[in-house]
């Protein structure tokens, strides 16, 4: 009895420092700097709304407090935005297409992303012995993103390919307006997520693929679907969002959430294209969210412990920290370091230098 008491100790006291180890689990060197905020914004929370405040007012006090704080939030966005039908565990993948390139093989792939909805894109499988991490890529098509455009610092898939990740490049599916454009029963933003998230189901059941190591990531408009999609779906083990703009900002044209194609869907009001104004006002959820004095700094709190990675150019100045310094709190209060991190660039197209600390960030997050 005494033995056992004792190696259970041990083993208890082996999983501790495990699990010790993991929470604190430092970046690599040349990406560590971009998980610290700037001096002068360290701990400064602006005036958002605090994630850890119940929406009764009381404290989030610990990690059990948080779960039941993180289902609320999540039930409240969802709620907002419109329910999710039910997510599609193993999506129907049809293979089109076969090629090898370099050192991995490209497929044309069509699969189910919604209830009676496909889309095209394109699965990369690394040469070896699987099974590998993987990341989902999103944007207007999927050519971009495997490198079969002109547009350049774009192909987050290849280059993520070459390094031996798995990767499906999808654009924008038809179930952006769901279930059709003459009847939207979810804001167009949140069923590309729910698309996302049937993708990330889709990786999960090849056998190529390890379903704890899949991430996703997308620049400007993908960027917008990526935190959406990591963020609704805990099944996304990180993120990294390229400059989408990570909270509302109406000093800002690019950071258009209240778009009707985005968060601004009203089925009864029509509105022309542009930062809201008096004679062309806020519709649909943005509206809501707006007028309830909510953020996404709330969706970036839903990561938590999940690390992720906010690739920032011309629309993240660093005074968006105050919104991430939220999620590193919640973090905080679970015991984790090093969830949170922002690169930044003077433009709003990738750089050589941007996108090798997002590849770098999938390498630390994943490749474990």
């Amino acid at each position: 009895m005494i033995h056992l008491t004792r190696l259970s100790l041990l083993a208890a006291g082996l999983l501790a420092t495990a699990v010790l180890a993991q929470n604190s689990r430092k970046p690599p060197e040349k990406i560590a700097p971009y998980f610290r905020p700037p001096a002068e914004l360290a701990n400064d929370l602006g005036a958002y709304r605090s994630p850890l405040k119940f929406e009764d007012g009381r404290t989030v006090k610990n990690a059990a407090d948080w779960k039941k704080r993180r289902e609320e939030i999540l039930q409240l966005w969802r709620q907002r935005l419109g329910a999710w039908p039910a997510l599609i565990q193993k999506p129907e993948v049809e293979y089109l297409a076969k090629e090898p390139r370099e050192n991995f093989t490209q497929h044309r792939v069509r699969l189910e992303v919604a209830p009676k909805h496909k889309t095209d894109g394109y699965l990369l499988v690394p040469e070896g012995k699987g099974p590998f991490p993987a990341v989902l890529v999103v944007f207007y098509e999927p050519e971009t993103a495997v490198g079969l455009k002109e547009a350049k610092l774009r192909d987050f898939a290849y280059q993520l390919a070459k390094r031996g990740f798995v990767t499906l490049s999808i654009g924008t599916p038809s179930s952006y307006y769901y279930p059709n454009a003459q009847q939207v029963e979810i804001q167009p933003l949140s069923s590309l997520a729910y698309a996302a998230a049937n993708c990330a189901n889709a990786l999960a059941a090849m056998p190529q693929v390890d379903p704890k190591r899949i991430g996703v990531t997308g620049h400007s408009y993908g960027g917008k679907w990526a935190m959406f999609a990591s963020c609704l779906y805990e099944k996304f083990a990180c993120g990294a969002w390229s400059d989408g703009g990570i909270v509302f900002d109406e000093q800002r044209s690019n950071v258009n959430y209240w778009e009707p194609w985005y968060l601004g869907w009203d089925p009864d009001v029509k509105r022309k294209a542009g930062i809201p104004n008096a004679e062309n006002p806020r519709t649909g959820a943005y509206k809501r969210l707006m007028e309830e004095g909510r953020d996404l700094h709330e969706l970036h709190a839903l990561m938590a412990p999940r690390p992720f990675l906010v690739s920032g150019g011309s629309e993240e100045p660093k005074e968006r920290w105050k919104a991430l310094n939220h999620s590193i709190a919640v973090n905080k209060l679970l015991g984790y370091e090093n969830r949170v991190a922002m690169t930044s660039r003077p433009t709003h197209d990738p750089t050589p230098e941007s996108n090798e600390a997002l590849y770098t960030f999938f390498e630390w997050a994943l490749k474990r």
